[in-house]
């Protein structure tokens, strides 16, 4: 097994840490701890090592699902992760389907277990194309794999085409795997794929829409037998969730969620009309994105986004992530969920870049 060195992840840890500001950040900024309460007892295993049975049915009635149906995980890294070594290399198959651009763990990932057939969503709308996928899909397709919303495009496909989707692959015994982190950020999220049927799998976590990175509590809602192959190899990788994970999930997943998500969903279409000025300001464009996220076009006068990203950190440390990293060097995400005040420093030095480097040369 061979697996390609996560390009984004490297070019954080080339930049991140001596950086002033992260302007390439995924998620929704960082909640404070004294938000919750922070003890959970004993600091022993989850146990069952799959997660609480009564809070697993809580999010199982989410996904129209039961308890035996989920499994919690530390982040959505891992549920996915779980959930590609529970379907590749199986009876089912050892090939599949992925729509691309996306995070690159949901192509690499599989392409080191199998074999991934990518489907390219097309700028400047990125729409999913039922029928590009259903010509892409084999006799050995175990999986078709679907970002939603979009990393790093934010765009979120409707539901007729998800749903489309979902039937090309029930309709080729596959299973849909639809990343959801980023749903609960919209205004009126979309049901979740694994709502939609026995081939329908939805991962997420307390992450990007939440403001709780640091829970790394994650899940797979799916189908038993995918779930309980999914527990079987994580006997293999963290055992049990987070202890404090679990604890906090708790919380954040009752009675103070509609706060949470209020609060953060704000906060997000605050952020996105602010970048919004700045890429009219500079002639720019991108898809208006649902998250935190956007893919922008670069600047005139720069080569590409990886030279227009290492002037920008370089010269006024701030972070962006070129889209080199994503198979699109014409454009760069930004990130647009942290602070305010951060955003707005950040978002004043990329204006200087441009305007000193880019524009009129």
């Amino acid at each position: 097994m061979d697996i390609a060195p996560f390009g984004l992840e490297r070019w954080f840890a080339k930049y991140e840490h001596e950086a002033d500001i992260m302007l390439a950040e995924s998620g929704i900024r960082s909640l404070d701890a004294d938000r919750f309460d922070l003890d959970p007892g004993k600091l022993g295993y989850v146990i069952p090592t799959n997660g609480d049975p009564e809070f697993r049915a809580r999010v199982g009635e989410r996904y129209d699902r039961s308890a035996d149906e989920v499994l919690f995980t530390c982040g959505t890294q891992e549920a996915n992760f779980l959930t590609f070594l529970s379907l590749l290399g199986s009876d089912a198959g050892n090939h599949a389907v992925v729509v691309t651009p996306t995070y690159q763990a949901l192509h690499a990932v599989p392409e080191a277990f199998g074999e991934v057939t990518r489907v390219e969503l097309d700028p400047p709308e990125w729409e999913l194309d039922p029928d590009a996928i259903a010509d892409a899909v084999r006799d050995d397709t175990a999986v078709v794999v679907v970002n939603n919303p979009n990393n790093p495009t934010g765009q979120y496909h409707d539901e007729a085409a998800m749903e489309a989707v979902y039937d090309v692959a029930a309709d080729n015994d596959a299973y849909l795997l639809c990343d959801e982190v980023y749903r609960l950020l919209d205004d009126d999220p979309q049901p979740p794929v694994a709502s939609y049927g026995e081939y329908g799998i939805s991962t997420t976590s307390l992450t990007k829409a939440y403001g709780l990175a640091g829970l790394r509590f994650g899940w797979i809602a799916g189908p038993e037998e995918v779930i309980e192959a999914a527990w079987q190899w994580k006997d293999y990788t963290t055992i049990s969730p987070s202890l404090f994970g679990q604890h906090v999930a708790k919380q954040a997943l009752g009675e103070r969620e509609d706060a949470i998500l209020a609060e953060n969903r704000e906060l997000a279409d605050v952020h996105r009309e602010r970048v919004a000025e700045l890429i009219d300001e500079h002639d720019l464009d991108w898809h208006d994105p649902v998250g935190v996220n956007g893919f922008v076009t670069v600047p005139d006068g720069f080569a590409d986004a990886e030279e227009f990203c290492r002037v920008v950190v370089e010269e006024e440390s701030v972070v962006l992530a070129p889209g080199n990293l994503f198979g699109f060097p014409n454009r760069f995400r930004i990130g647009f969920g942290l602070p305010t005040a951060e955003l707005e420093e950040g978002l004043e030095r990329v204006g200087r870049v441009i305007e000193e480097h880019g524009e009129g040369v």
